[in-house]
């Protein structure tokens, strides 16, 4: 009995000195542009930009078999920053997001019938619920992917845009708030006149 559990540790061991050199011998180098592509992408999974999920789209981009402006829920920030990275030309937007900001699903519960539907259709794991019993979205998983909300048989699903709160609130873009000073003509003109009218005094004097 003990020589044939020395046996199992001794394969075991080799079994695994040998998976381990494998692993290092053979490992296949990532591209670090997917990676970089990647990150930029709002990792929603929502399959908008033509590929099932945000990696797939950044092999692609990274490839050039996809454009940079395929990324609806990233919108022209993240279009530009993808162009940005891989040196190609940015381009119009051909769809742009129906809200600012983030966007969670939301279920009516009291409408819900638990058939699970969304369930299975979320990438993300972000509904929990169980077969014929009330459903509910984990607000802090949601990607705001909309793929639940076309499953359900009793339309109780809708995307709406996220409650701002002191938790969440990020202060916004100083390059996006400031306008640049509008002076009237008007007034303008105004000024002018006065100081041609001061002049004028002077040399009179």
């Amino acid at each position: 009995m003990l020589n044939a559990i020395l046996i199992f540790l001794a394969l075991s061991l080799v079994f695994g000195l040998l998976l381990g050199y494998a692993a290092v011998k053979f490992k296949v180098e990532g591209d670090p542009l997917v990676d970089q592509i990647d990150a930029i992408l709002p990792q929603t999974q929502c399959g908008q930009c033509g590929y099932p999920g945000c990696r797939p789209y950044a092999e692609a981009v990274a490839k050039g078999e996809a454009e940079v402006n395929q990324c609806i829920p990233g919108g022209e920030e993240v279009m530009l920053k993808i162009a940005d990275l891989t040196g190609r030309e940015p381009k119009e937007m051909t769809e742009t997001p129906e809200h600012e900001g983030r966007i969670i699903a939301y279920i009516h519960e009291d409408q819900c019938i638990g058939c699970m539907l969304c369930i299975k259709e979320c990438p993300v794991d972000a509904i929990i619920g169980t077969t014929k019993m009330m459903h509910t979205v984990i607000v802090d998983e949601c990607t705001g992917c909309e793929k639940c909300v076309p499953v359900c048989p009793v339309d109780c699903i809708e995307m709406k845009p996220l409650d701002v709160t002191p938790q969440n609130w990020i202060w916004p873009d100083p390059k996006e708030t400031l306008k640049p000073l509008h002076i009237d003509p008007s007034l303008e003109d105004t000024s002018v006149s006065a100081e041609n009218a001061t002049e004028k005094e002077d040399k009179a004097s």
